[in-house]
């Protein structure tokens, strides 16, 4: 299910067997329990934002467990579902940050489809159990993910909110890629991410690496009649 130019990405950065043993659990666990996303929406991430085409990566711990939340973006929910609390400061933010307007959807495919892979940590999740399928394999796969673009000459930005996404720091040396730091935008984190301005930061290092900037308002644009 992974997309074909991202499996050879990964080549040399993944143990064989811890990745056989990971699909057969998650494999298992599909059949057997309720998981987010839904199997269809596993690799979506990957699916909307080819390594090629990735110019900022945004880095979440696992999907959210409330049925017809998670749908394989980080931070992100399908259009209709109520906007959670994180995704709603990161709104705030960006409104204060480029000034757009917080958008009544909270879903972020605008932003994948434009080069931002929003990528879990862990990709799954059993419904209504938090951090079920942590230490399951997923983060050797996702850690994998970060070497990958870590190795790629082409600027990447990685935003590293919170205490979790800000260890994989260590994991990108090459100094053709930017890594922003912040506090997590949980409501329960009273200081450090809200007045970061990750935005205007990411736009500012991507024209300096000579790419192209992100359109951080994640609503499709109207279509031409």
């Amino acid at each position: 299910m992974l997309p074909a130019d991202w499996r050879a990405e990964l080549t040399g950065f993944l143990d064989e067997k811890a990745t056989a043993a990971l699909g057969e659990f998650v494999t298992a666990e599909y059949a057997e329990h309720t998981i987010y996303p839904p199997i269809e929406d596993l690799f979506a991430a990957y699916r909307l934002c080819p390594p090629a085409q990735t110019r900022v990566l945004i880095l979440g711990q696992d999907p959210y467990h409330g049925p017809g939340q998670a749908h394989g973006l980080s931070f992100s929910v399908r259009d209709g579902v109520r906007i959670p609390p994180s995704l709603r400061n990161v709104f705030k933010e960006l409104a204060a940050d480029v000034g757009v307007a917080p958008p009544k959807s909270g879903d972020l495919t605008g932003w994948a489809r434009q080069g931002v892979l929003l990528l879990n940590a862990v990709l799954t999740v059993r419904a209504g159990a938090a951090a079920s399928h942590s230490g399951k394999g997923w983060e050797a796969f996702t850690d994998a993910t970060i070497r990958a673009l870590n190795a790629r000459d082409d600027r990447v930005v990685f935003l590293l909110w919170g205490g979790y996404a800000r260890k994989k720091a260590a994991l990108i040396d090459n100094p053709a890629h930017v890594v922003l730091e912040a506090g997590h935008p949980s409501p329960l984190n009273r200081a450090g991410f809200l007045d970061s301005r990750p935005f205007s930061a990411a736009n500012k290092a991507l024209a300096d690496g000579g790419r192209e900037l992100i359109n951080w308002d994640p609503r499709p644009e109207p279509a031409v009649s």
